[in-house]
């Protein structure tokens, strides 16, 4: 029953909040967050970390399809749980400088989003899934497309297309899938798992790619990436959070829990390539990324160079890369949310995003290049900081695949360092000029947001297990499915 409350809260808020005037839509939308968030907290406390999912509802849907709403909960998807209830109340409460018009839209439009997003997190059934996958899509639409940037139409029809096309390959893929199942054809995950693993290697090869891409270009990884920059930099600031900060996690939480599981097989064949483009991702985003003079997109290209060390992680096949995925993927929420927040408030104060165009906020706001530099330190994987937890572990699974490969992935931390601290130099030290000469300090709301933040990236940094313990037991049942496939093989 936690489950289902805990997805069907938000979307009962959200339809409260559309019939709010703007005025109160604020403060219900936060109120709303923060009960969910209270809600996952709960259900976290009760949670016992071993590999069983719990919490499980499974109940026909539309029987005579064998399609059941069968949702649950394990480590792997608390986490995603729990960074979606959290991040959320900050999202919000980060819009409150802001005055959006038809605001109740805007809000509720969040928790319609919040919703779909837990949902993609616990679902079990395969055609649940891909109803939530598909749900998440049409709330951040209209939020880039309402309220939006510059171009904004068409670059919303670019990612709008990119991910629905994706999405459909993967429904073509599952409905395969179905079909395989013996007797009554389910949609089940473990039915889904069993045809999987029971396909020949070429239908392995096809289903791979047929899931792989739609997860690929949510990630993104290269070269599936090219309506990324362009989004978050034309998506209001709340907009390319909810992306950054969630939304892409639904691309790798696929791979783990509905690529890797069900064609192994394909995964053993086609790994290899995932690995070595996620790695040239890293690369080609983090040199892009120095070269950028825009802070946004600055860091969505960052946010690519980070994504592709996850996914090489994943392809590893390893213990330690599937571990330093899940903690990254959290550490890089809190993070990316952290920094386009920061970047909102440089160009609410200076009017722009230009680099050169800034300078000297140091000398006049000290708390809050204190903040940028802890969260900033946090993006290039400083130790101490959340950053450095996963991407020890990634490069660590990495190098030992190939120690080659792993020396070109270890590059993020060096190439990060460049074009982050750079940006720092630039924009926080030197001289004030014209832009920047009245920038003031953090005031109460925005230190209601980056606080929290900065103190998730330094506890995570310093203290990992509580991530480690919640999460060890579900990843170590599905190095299990991978290792009884390949046994069963004699890979």
């Amino acid at each position: 029953m936690l489950t289902a409350v805990l997805i069907f809260w938000p979307f009962v808020a959200a339809l409260i909040v559309l019939a709010l005037n703007s005025n109160q839509a604020k403060g219900w939308a936060l109120t709303a967050s923060l009960i969910e968030l209270v809600l996952s907290i709960y259900v976290a406390f009760q949670f016992q970390p071993t590999a069983e999912a719990q919490f499980e509802i499974n109940t026909p849907w539309i029987a005579s399809l064998g399609i059941n709403f069968h949702v649950a909960i394990d480590g792997i998807s608390l986490l995603l749980v729990l960074l979606t209830t959290v991040l959320t109340p900050f999202i919000v409460l980060s819009s409150f400088n802001h005055n959006y018009e038809k605001a109740n839209s805007f809000y509720s439009l969040i928790l319609f989003m919040e919703m779909a997003l837990v949902g993609v997190f616990v679902a079990l059934d395969g055609f649940l899934f891909y109803i939530f996958w598909e749900m998440a899509l049409i709330p951040i639409y209209f939020i880039c497309l309402r309220w939006g940037g510059i171009n904004r139409g068409a670059v919303t029809l670019k990612f709008f297309i990119y991910t629905l096309a994706g999405s459909l390959v993967m429904l073509l893929g599952f409905i395969y899938l179905y079909y395989q199942t013996p007797g009554s054809h389910s949609f089940d995950i473990k039915a889904l798992y069993a045809a999987g693993q029971s396909l020949s290697e070429f239908d392995q090869r096809i289903i791979f790619w047929a899931i792989f891409i739609a997860f690929a270009v949510k990630m993104p990884v290269f070269p599936f990436h090219t309506w990324q920059p362009d989004t978050y930099n034309t998506a209001p600031t709340q907009g390319t959070m909810l992306l950054s900060g969630i939304m892409l996690k639904m691309g790798i939480y696929g791979v783990i829990r509905w690529l890797i599981p069900v064609v192994p097989g394909g995964v053993a064949i086609y790994g290899n390539v995932a690995l070595i483009i996620s790695v040239i991702g890293i690369v080609y985003a983090s040199c892009l990324a120095i070269v950028q003079k825009d802070l946004k997109r600055l860091i969505a290209y960052s946010s690519i160079a980070h994504v592709g060390l996850i996914a090489a992680g994943l392809f590893t096949m390893n213990k330690l890369g599937m571990q330093g995925a899940i903690i990254q993927m959290v550490s890089h929420g809190f993070i990316i949310v952290g920094l386009f927040y920061v970047i909102d408030i440089i160009i609410s104060r200076t009017a722009t995003q230009e680099i050169s165009n800034l300078g000297g906020i140091r000398n006049i706001a000290p708390v809050f290049t204190t903040v940028f530099v802890i969260i900033m330190l946090g993006n290039v994987s400083l130790p101490l900081t959340s950053g450095f937890v996963g991407e020890f572990l990634l490069i660590n699974s990495v190098f030992q695949y190939n120690y080659i490969i792993g020396a070109v992935a270890g590059l993020t931390m060096i190439l990060g360092a460049v074009y982050m601290l750079r940006s720092f130099q630039q924009t926080m030290l030197g001289e004030t000029n014209s832009n920047t000469r009245g920038f003031i300090d953090l005031g109460t709301t925005e230190k209601l947001v980056l606080f929290p933040i900065v103190a998730i990236i330094i506890f995570i940094g310093v203290y990992p297990a509580p991530l480690l313990k919640i999460s060890e037991a579900a990843v170590d049942n599905l190095y299990t499915i991978i290792s009884s496939y390949q046994a069963l093989k004699g890979q």
